[in-house]
């Protein structure tokens, strides 16, 4: 009944299994990727014909974490898995780049991968082996696809790259000071396509030799999947790449004039509606025939592209008027916006961030529900790309994967510079408003988020910047590295590299790549002017800000404390009570973990005081020979109970009241009456002893004998 094939290599320290012709045999290509006990199915489905009047290439992959693979029901009301999670878009568009321009050019039908995660050993992250699974299902369905790829996780501990960390080394990276690097790549056999990382301040050197490790070890699991493939394979796809070059020549003849005077515009919108006019001009021209070509479109980007980039390769100028090396001009502003934390407004060119910083409690921790365990985290980013920021209408809606991408890139660059949690005890949000994008809008978020959390005061290690680059290689090996790239040589270009980081070395590095080929050198040249272009940058945020400024006023102070866990249930108290007598003493917002940390908040420092007080005299306890304000609670016939430490009593005797005799305690007491005690000591009962004669009822100060006996 089923013709099952599988193939298996070690791949570091475990194995590696590739099966297809169990699962899902209706799909055109389907694979079950297991590496250790992570095992995930990627299924790809075509479409055998092309939707008329499709102009691109609708490519459509879909990654899925199902919590059963770890054993565990999903959270929430209704107890089932719903709208992908931020690992989940990011993992799919960790596929996606990889493998989208490794389709034969032209193809336009629809096609869908689907990665599900079928069993999760909490050891080996699920999202290399998916990509894997998707690269192999790829492989053998048929499609014109020009792989396969593979990808491969990179650490870097102690000067040594480690292969395929566990989930455990990654998790938290920040809080793990031996770890240096979390680095994904991948590639085909002859060149890397993609690469992302998370990276602690190392050189371009440490970098480019991560990206190589990475681009070895994939090797053997490329031949893996050609393997799987000379055995299952179907039939590829009978597609010829359409013929358009008389369509080409035809657009070029008509509109080249005009097109190369609209790409001399230097202004963006300027340029844009210059470009509109061109290809009107020509569709003027056309006859019906001509327009109705589904290739019309194709030879329009072909004459832009080879507009822009011919100039570039032969001029060293860009469409802009800078040379391949100069970066935008700059303007940084902070402390713009009077009522939030923190604000910085980063300009660079026609792209520009506000950036806005607010400090929150650990009640405003996010907590993350992951196939490998929940898990807190003190540091969000969020993106925005609203229209209006292009000069465009267009629907408004919730984040889609374009905003949470560029939102996780710049984490990825902040968060190694952000101080311990137990140096800097806050929540820390920072929100991007791209509101002007022609370029780099991520980038941009790094700097001004650099800046606005320096503005609200958080004691960032060092400032961070970041820039992207860009590559026009051409067939005959000529090629220009671009710093600053603009949205125009983006999308005609060959690379979006973009790399940011200290003056002391990157914090994150993000690479996409168009064609294959790229080699070591052009990648390390790359590098090499991205980081003369990130100090650059640096020294222009520098001007608005080169360090933390004073904390905010409306920002909430936080004081932390320590407490044994054992005394945790007594800070809390019976269902809460406690510690909600606390908040409401006080009027501070008082947060404690399982560890016995404690977080007390408030804009007041004085309702800070009063719940570190309150708090301590529950955890404390008190020391023999100190002094203690107290409160009497009860008076008997040999003495008086005084409450002198939380709520704790002790007995002062008749004879410790005064120096002198007394009939009775009420003599000199009354219940309620505010005195001053010294601890004695402890019977042997464990009874606390109490004396009020030995202390200066008016100073507090104790009497020595000397004294005692004058009076």
């Amino acid at each position: 009944m089923f013709n099952v094939t599988t193939k298996s290599i070690q791949w570091g320290d475990e194995t590696l299994t590739l099966e297809t012709g169990k699962v899902a045999r209706q799909a055109d290509g389907t694979v079950i990727a297991t590496l250790g006990e992570t095992s995930v199915m990627a299924n790809v489905t075509y479409a055998k014909e092309q939707k008329p009047g499709q102009d691109f290439f609708p490519l459509t992959v879909h990654y899925q974490e199902k919590y059963y693979a770890a054993g565990k029901v999903p959270g929430g009301f209704f107890k089932r898995e719903a709208r992908p999670s931020e690992k989940e878009t990011l993992t799919a568009r960790l596929i996606d780049r990889p493998i989208r321009p490794l389709f034969v050019d032209g193809f336009k039908n629809e096609v869908l991968v689907m990665c599900t995660v079928l069993s999760h050993d909490l050891v080996n992250d699920a999202d290399i082996v998916a990509m894997i699974a998707a690269s192999a299902a790829l492989t053998i369905s048929g499609v014109p696809f020009r792989g396969p790829i593979a990808g491969a996780r990179v650490g870097f501990v102690d000067g040594d790259y480690v292969l395929n960390p566990s989930v455990d080394d990654m998790d938290m990276l920040r809080n793990n000071p031996d770890q240096r690097l979390d680095l994904i790549v991948a590639g085909t056999k002859d060149a890397v396509m993609m690469v992302e990382s998370e990276a602690y301040e190392l050189t371009e050197d440490e970098m480019l030799g991560a990206v190589t490790f990475a681009h070895q070890q994939i090797q053997p699991v490329i031949d893996l999947i050609v393997s799987l493939a000379e055995e299952t394979a179907k039939e590829p796809f009978d597609f010829t790449p359409p013929d358009y070059s008389e369509i080409a020549d035809r657009v070029k003849t008509l509109g080249e004039t005009q097109m190369r005077e609209a790409f001399a515009i230097q202004d963006k919108q300027a340029r844009s509606a210059a470009i509109e006019a061109a290809i009107d001009a020509v569709k003027d021209q056309l006859t019906e025939e001509e327009l109705e070509d589904t290739n019309l479109w194709p030879a329009f980007k072909k004459l832009e592209a080879d507009i822009l980039r011919g100039d570039i390769i032969k001029t060293g100028t860009r469409i802009d008027g800078r040379d391949t090396k100069t970066v935008r001009p700059i303007v940084s502003e902070t402390g713009l916006l009077p009522r939030t934390h923190g604000s910085a407004l980063f300009t660079r060119g026609e792209t520009q961030a506000l950036a806005v910083t607010t400090l929150g409690t650990g009640d405003d921790e996010q907590i993350i529900d992951a196939l490998h365990g929940t898990s807190r985290s003190n540091f969000l980013l969020h993106y925005n790309f609203p229209p209006y920021s292009v000069g465009e209408v267009g629907r408004v809606g919730s984040p889609g994967r374009r905003e949470i991408g560029h939102g996780k890139l710049a984490w990825r660059a902040l968060q190694a510079v952000l101080p311990a949690a137990t140096d800097f005890p806050y929540t820390i949000r920072v929100v991007s408003e791209i509101t002007e994008s022609n370029g780099s809008s991520s980038m941009a978020s790094v700097c001004g988020g650099s800046l606005s959390m320096m503005d609200a005061g958080v004691p960032l290690k060092a400032p961070v910047a970041g820039v992207a680059m860009g590559l026009i290689l051409e067939q005959d090996g000529s090629y220009a590295i671009l710093t600053d790239i603009l949205g125009d040589e983006d999308h005609l270009g060959d690379m979006d590299f973009k790399v940011a980081g200290t003056e002391k070395g990157i914090t994150s590095l993000q690479m996409d790549i168009k064609v294959a080929g790229i080699t070591p050198e052009i990648m390390a040249e790359a590098l090499s002017q991205a980081r003369d272009g990130r100090l650059h940058i640096l020294g222009e945020m520098g001007k608005a800000l080169s360090e933390a400024s004073d904390f905010s006023v409306h920002a909430p102070r936080i004081e932390t404390m320590t407490v044994p866990t054992d005394k945790i249930r007594e800070v809390i108290g019976s269902g809460g009570k406690v510690i909600r007598e606390i908040v409401e003493t006080s009027g501070a917002k008082v947060d404690i973990n399982d560890d016995g940390v404690i977080k007390i908040a408030s804009p007041d420092g004085e309702s800070i005081k009063k719940a570190y007080d309150m708090i301590y005299s529950i955890v404390a306890e008190p020391e023999e020979g100190q002094v203690y304000n107290g409160k009497v609670v009860k008076i008997v016939d040999f003495g008086a109970f005084v409450n002198f430490f939380g709520k704790r009593d002790g007995l002062v005797h008749v004879s410790q009241i005064a120096n002198r005799r007394l009939n009775h305690p009420s003599d000199v007491l009354k219940e309620g009456q505010e005195v001053k005690v010294k601890l004695l000591g402890f019977d042997d009962r464990g009874k606390v002893r109490l004396s009020m004669k030995v202390v200066d009822q008016e100073t507090g100060a104790e009497i020595t004998p000397e004294e005692a006996s004058e009076d």
